[in-house]
């Protein structure tokens, strides 16, 4: 009897041969067939049980055609393979980024950027720059801003900006999007004075003597944005080209994103014009589900490139707003247990579009950021199940999008749903520096909870929330497993029991992110026969102090097994 490991090597070396007897004529017989490009000399970490590291891969076409060792895979090479040498460094599935809102991230490479101002001066000094690009009564976009990072975490308010924009409407979101200021032209083009009302599911902020501090949350948020013109098709498609780039320098293959129609019509034009270099998971608002339903459409519709039938909805806010909704009140804010979603008002209404999307067969992705938010879209999805029964065969698949506070009690029922936490880890960098503030060390034990979900046996699906944070994956990685914070004052990192490995780091960026959009069987780990996905990178991940993870760079991106990027 041959050893295993023996029949395994052997079936591998003859693997060229192997593949042309199934594929090639018999009338033109060539001694062998060759892959198109190799890697070799690296460290491969495959994300396949049956071989979790290699040295080298093999693709023939879109297609990865072999994995093995570096004397194994270089039987494929021939004088016309094109060959990476990857010099010892990580070799990885393409990272698939699992929440990404691509066209607001790709017009922000654009817009104004405040993501680093700790002051009010640099603040306005940052919008007075923006505004002498503009013509008079264009409006001022950009955003970013993280009032934390203030003296005294003071709340930005018009007077900021009105003395440099008193010609200029200006709209600047907070950096979770869950709030926004306005200027006193804004305010006045809304109509938003004293009395407004603050609308279902909003609140505006007012002074002192009760005038709007142009400080807009949730809801109320939509009263000006409403009012920003749209970008035109051409605008649009010339920022998506930008994001593109950006996704193939962080390695980015694939990314699963909040589209509206007109993103997707971009979309396919790209792909047509051989544009397209990653593929899109096209997420659409719960609003919209009765077209979907009435279309036919259900989860995984369309090809290798593009596909939809994922629903999003919201239960709550951001826990920076103060409006993550939870069982008790904020520590800092004890007036407030956050709020509802307009989506979830009045009661039931989330199910009443929930459950029929479900039960024709479309995904069901609910942002949750609050412990008391969660709670509810996982009794939702129990109620739901109850209603509409088992499911379709390939399973539901329900997400929760966020999935950032959770009460101890509700992780087996996240297991026993089997509901994906669909997660960003570079969150935690930053809520670490003042979530205890917000709500307290006990709550804070199951805060970005990873460790927590694993052992419970949760799927986790790692993304960014671009343009919340970087599309930058490294960032990601290096959050999941130091749980370091900005400030620098958690070394061993704030909440250190909730860390995760590397290697779970990895997976739930790659093959748990390719789960989550029902492709594990075609990407996300590097399996002969699966999507050729692949980056290299500059380093070996799994040699590098944790606290340098950050600093790995992407040498190469591979998609459907061309380069899209190479390193300068």
């Amino acid at each position: 009897m041959i050893p295993s490991r023996l029949f395994a090597g052997l079936l591998l070396a003859l693997a060229p041969l192997l593949l042309f007897t199934l594929l090639g004529s018999s009338q033109s017989l060539p001694t062998r067939v060759t892959a198109s490009l190799v890697i070799h000399h690296g460290r491969v970490h495959t994300l396949d049980r049956a071989l979790p590291e290699a040295q080298a891969v093999a693709i023939a076409g879109e297609r990865i055609a072999a994995v093995g060792s570096d004397e194994q895979v270089d039987l494929w090479i021939s004088p016309q393979t094109t060959v990476i040498d990857a010099r010892g460094a990580t070799v990885l599935p393409g990272f698939n980024d699992s929440h990404v809102h691509f066209v607001s991230g790709s017009l922000s490479l654009n817009r104004v950027e405040l993501g680093d101002v700790t002051s009010r001066e640099e603040f306005a000094r940052r919008v007075a720059a923006t505004v002498k690009n503009l013509q008079k009564g264009e409006w001022v976009v950009g955003g970013g801003w993280d009032h934390e990072k203030f003296p005294g975490a003071t709340m930005p308010t018009r007077e900021w900006v009105d003395a440099v924009t008193p010609d200029n409407p200006l709209w600047l979101n907070r950096y979770d999007g869950h709030m926004g200021l306005a200027n006193s032209a804004a305010l006045r083009i809304a109509g938003i004075d004293r009395n407004t009302p603050d609308p279902p599911g909003g609140l505006i902020l007012h002074d002192s003597e009760g005038n709007p501090t142009g400080a807009l949350k949730e809801a109320a948020a939509g009263l000006v944005q409403r009012l920003i013109p749209s970008a035109n098709e051409e605008q649009l498609t010339r920022a998506i080209r930008q994001g593109l780039a950006e996704a193939r320098r962080f390695g980015v293959t694939s990314f699963q994103d909040i589209s509206h129609a007109t993103e997707l019509r971009i979309y396919q034009k790209l792909l047509a014009a051989g544009e397209l270099t990653a593929r899109i998971y096209a997420i659409t608002p719960i609003e919209l589900y009765q077209s979907e339903v009435q279309a036919g459409i259900t989860a995984g519709f369309g090809n290798d490139w593009i596909r939809t039938g994922a629903l999003k909805g919201f239960a709550d806010g951001s826990l920076g707003s103060t409006t993550a909704l939870f069982f008790e009140p904020y520590n800092d804010a004890p007036n407030t247990r956050g709020l509802f979603n307009a989506m979830m008002l009045p009661e039931g209404h989330m199910l009443q579009m929930a459950q029929p999307a479900d039960a024709a067969g479309l995904q069901i992705a609910i942002h949750a950021i609050g412990d008391r938010a969660n709670h509810e879209i996982l009794a939702m999805y129990e109620e739901i199940a109850r209603r509409n029964g088992p499911g379709p065969a390939r399973g539901r698949r329900w997400r929760i999008e966020h999935a950032q506070h959770l009460r101890p009690d509700d992780f087996d029922l996240f297991a026993r749903l089997g509901v994906i936490a669909s997660m960003q880890p570079y969150h935690e960098a930053g809520d670490g520096v003042w979530a205890e503030k917000r709500i307290g060390h006990e709550r804070a034990l199951t805060t970005h909870a990873w460790r927590s979900l694993l052992d419970h046996g949760v799927r986790l699906a790692f993304g960014t929330d671009w343009p919340v944070v970087p599309l930058n994956p490294m960032l990601g990685l290096y959050a999941a497993v130091t749980r370091a914070t900005l400030d620098g004052k958690n070394p061993n990192g704030w909440i250190p029991e909730q860390k995760i490995s590397l290697a779970e780091a990895i997976e739930a960026y790659t093959l748990g992110s390719a789960y989550a959009e029902f492709t594990d069987n075609q990407k996300g780990s590097l399996t002969p026969g699966k999507l050729a996905d692949i980056v290299v990178l500059d380093s070996d991940l799994f040699h590098l102090p944790p606290d340098r993870i950050k600093e790995a760079k992407v040498t190469a991106t591979i998609v459907a097994g061309k380069v899209v990027y190479s390193a300068p």
